[in-house]
């Protein structure tokens, strides 16, 4: 899932210093597993920007909504008076989202809540690790299930680099290295032939090196309702 935090109070009371009706969108998904931007934090979150703005000048009213996911525009169009009705919208959803609003939007003021962090996953209570890059061309494969590119500081993809010691990571000693990971992994499978396998380059243009991505379902692409197609045009009675 993707995982984020919520920005610090005085950085978003900032961002609307020059408002006076704000709304709390929150998103009732990925922040909402991690706890950073679900009903529960658009509500505390609204409360204290009341309370703050209170013992300042009192000249800001802020409420809050959740919606479903911000990501897609039939949840954010159930939301759409409470947007434009704001001078400002503080979303409390991964940068997807808070994009999302904009563009569906293109009128309405927008400030991130949350600071999106990385695809991730809860290793125990309260804490939440990193396991994927979205670097459009997956190794899982190659490393038996563990990713070098998310994983390992350097994103190696030929095995440990010289400052791997004790199964730790050179940049800390809380950090487990990747290719130690992957090495005992494939040690206890019987795998450790694989390392001598060779493969062809990554294709890292399928990730951000390649610009902003882009995936078209050509089976799934439909006419906008309203649109005609131009070889039906005139073929009434």
């Amino acid at each position: 899932m993707i995982v984020a935090e919520q920005k610090p109070l005085d950085e978003i009371m900032q961002s609307v210093s020059e408002d006076k009706n704000v709304l709390v969108l929150g998103c009732g998904t990925c922040v909402t597993v991690c706890f950073a931007g679900g009903e529960k934090e658009a509500e505390i979150l609204a409360a204290s920007m009341r309370m703050r703005s209170e013992m300042s000048d009192g000249g800001c009213t802020v409420d809050h909504l959740t919606i479903q996911r911000q990501c897609e525009w039939e949840y954010l169009d159930s939301a759409a008076d409470a947007i434009k009705g704001a001078d400002k919208v503080v979303s409390l959803a991964c940068g997807i989202g808070a994009q999302a609003i904009i563009e569906r939007f293109p009128e309405a003021q927008m400030v991130p809540g949350l600071n999106t962090r990385f695809y991730g996953l809860p290793t125990k209570q309260g804490v939440w690790e990193e396991r994927c890059g979205g670097c459009g061309d997956c190794v899982l494969e190659y490393t038996d299930g563990i990713c070098p590119v998310s994983r390992c500081s350097k994103s190696l993809l030929n095995g440990p680099c010289g400052g791997s010691h004790d199964g730790l990571c050179e940049v800390s000693d809380e950090m487990e290295c990747a290719w130690h990971l992957i090495v005992e992994r494939m040690e206890k499978l019987g795998h450790l032939d694989r390392l001598e396998e060779m493969h062809e380059p990554k294709n890292w243009s399928a990730a951000r090196d390649g610009g902003p991505g882009k995936i078209v379902r050509e089976d799934l692409l439909r006419e906008p309702p309203g649109e005609v197609d131009e070889g039906e045009e005139g073929t009434g009675s």
